[in-house]
């Protein structure tokens, strides 16, 4: 041990005096007698700590090195100065040749490199999706996926008419029975299910399971089993804390490739037909379908444009996919994937498509630009499909469908318009395809009820006002995923739906604009940006954050 320096002992003597002189003067039996109580620690911190994933022991994976450069001088051989010109012309050839082969042995590394860091278009298999994966990973997860392709699950619509009364007072009825079922939700289990940012979200029908798939900034597929047995993580003491540690089992699939911003996964459906498969879309510019019966993922669909979102009607043989180019692209996947036909609709990007689920000729579109006020629009695809027979191309521009628009020929093509004052960032129809919620950056949410099949033939809806408006704070920046409405796609419940709040909480509305409940909790401390709901149990909702966490809303006898 080191010798004690002059200042520390001189220190050292003042408490020792200090100490003796209290102790003299009694002043501890004195501050005793009074009641004052000594001077505890302060507590520690309240806020809880993060979900803690846990440990695993990573795969070694295979990484491309490329060889790296030398300079001359250290590649120089030392020369016999007493060589004969024989000798010196077999060293000439012997490094020649070894020239050439380290030239072809980097031009291979550095090809190798470019096309790990391109899009895959090949079919991929599981152990390629998932190449960090555990072999005891791998089999749990393939259990998973079988257990929910045992029984067809399709999407199922409500009724155009259901849940609709002339009286507020059974409006009002629906909403309280709602809000006692959904107020006493809490957060039962908490993981983090992706590496980065949370894009999108979609929840599997199995009744019996909370099985949510979670797409994040880098194209990866979170897949997140929120109620399995949870595996006990120790903290940094030791102990094993029941706040912090990660709830449910995930696994992390790769589907878009490269693993950057490039990829981001913008949209998740299922199968509309059973549920047995998992479409993708992301922004490098492909669509993957993700079959849970097979464990492969192919291409269903590429394309020169950003895209944004898509959907499927209930017959699930086409699909209509949304750009950043103001593109509408209707894809059929009982054909080539080059006999898709886009539409040039608008100069803005369009940001969401949204299928009617009782007149699935009916399109919701969201038009988000910087520079023009955002709207919602509802087109008729058959009008569209009509002008795709007519001229034939299958790139149709904006000048295309602005002249049959404008004609007597295209009358009715745009049923409904409405400018929002700033970008709209989504609109969805809701399970009976009679109400609409968009949001918008002018910090509001709005409200449509439309008897659509009532105006099925005539050229215009009679009126495309909303007939309400929330106000809602959608300002979230450029790291926080942009908040959007998303209707619970249970057909059996009144109709409502979700949305992030930016003071960490989740909001659920109902369809006429009441404020079901507000769930919070201490735990909390990231914006629940996407929210997706569980579509046959009413008291299921996740959300996920910025962080790639994720959490699961139910009641708390279910924990």
């Amino acid at each position: 041990m080191s010798e004690l320096t002059t200042y520390e002992l001189e220190r050292e003597a003042n408490i020792a005096r200090n100490r003796a002189l209290l102790e003299e003067l009694d002043l501890k039996d004195a501050v005793t007698q009074l009641g004052i109580p000594p001077k505890l620690k302060p507590a520690p911190g309240t806020r809880a700590k993060p979900t803690q994933p846990a440990k695993k022991v990573k795969r070694e994976r295979e990484v491309v090195e490329v060889p790296r450069r030398q300079s001359a001088r250290l590649k120089k051989e030392v020369v016999d100065p007493n060589e004969s010109a024989a000798q010196k012309k077999q060293r000439e050839e012997q490094q020649k040749k070894r020239r050439q082969i380290e030239e072809q042995e980097r031009l291979e590394a550095e090809e190798k490199a470019r096309l790990a860091k391109r899009p895959r278009h090949q079919e991929l298999d599981l152990t390629t999706l998932g190449d960090k994966l555990e072999e005891t990973e791998f089999s749990s997860l393939r259990s998973s996926l079988q257990a929910i392709t045992n029984v067809p699950l399709p999407k199922r619509t409500a009724d155009a008419n259901a849940f609709v009364f002339h009286e507020d007072q059974n409006n009002e009825a629906e909403v309280n029975e709602l809000r006692n079922k959904l107020q006493k939700m809490r957060v039962v289990s908490r993981a983090k299910v992706t590496e980065y940012r949370v894009y999108s979200a979609a929840y599997h029908p199995e009744a019996t399971k909370d099985l949510v798939f979670f797409g994040d900034k880098h194209g990866q597929i979170g897949i997140w089993d929120a109620r399995a047995p949870v595996d006990e993580v120790e903290d940094e003491d030791g102990d094993i804390s029941t706040d912090s540690r990660e709830g449910g089992k995930y696994w992390r699939l790769q589907c878009h490739w490269p693993a950057s911003s490039a990829s981001s996964i913008s949209s998740i459906k299922f199968d509309p037909v059973d549920a047995h498969s998992l479409f993708t879309t992301s922004y490098d510019c492909t669509i993957r379908r993700l079959s849970f019966v097979s464990g492969i993922s192919e291409e269903i669909f590429s394309s020169e444009h950003l895209i944004t979102s898509m959907d499927l009607p209930v017959g699930g043989h086409e699909m209509w996919i949304s750009d950043a180019s103001g593109g509408l692209t209707h894809l059929d996947l009982r054909e080539p994937k080059d006999k898709a036909c886009w539409y040039g609709l608008s100069t803005a990007k369009i940001g969401t498509v949204s299928i009617n689920p009782t007149s699935p000729h009916f399109l919701l579109t969201a038009s988000n630009s910087r520079e023009l006020n955002g709207f919602p629009r509802v087109w008729d695809s058959r009008k569209l499909q009509k002008l795709t027979s007519a001229t034939g191309p299958y790139q149709l521009s904006q000048y295309t469908v602005e002249d049959l628009v404008c004609s007597k020929k295209g009358k009715g093509t745009v049923r409904g318009i409405f400018q929002h004052g700033k970008s709209v960032s989504s609109a969805y129809w809701d399970p009976r395809g009679r109400s609409i919620v968009s949001t918008s950056y002018d910090d509001s949410l709005r409200l449509w009820d439309l008897d659509v099949a009532k105006y099925d033939s005539s050229p215009a809806f009679p009126s495309f006002t909303p007939f309400r408006g929330i106000k809602h704070n959608c300002q979230t920046g450029k790291w926080v995923t942009i908040l959007r409405a998303v209707w619970n796609p249970n057909p059996d419940v009144y109709p409502h739906f979700t949305i992030g709040n930016m003071n960490y909480a989740l909001d659920i509305y109902s369809c006429k604009g009441h404020l079901i409940t507000r769930l919070k909790d201490s735990r909390l401390t990231a914006t629940q940006a996407v929210t997706c709901s569980h579509p046959s149990v009413v008291e299921r909702c996740a959300t996920g954050n910025a962080s790639g966490r994720c959490v699961l809303w139910a009641p708390p006898d279910v924990e």
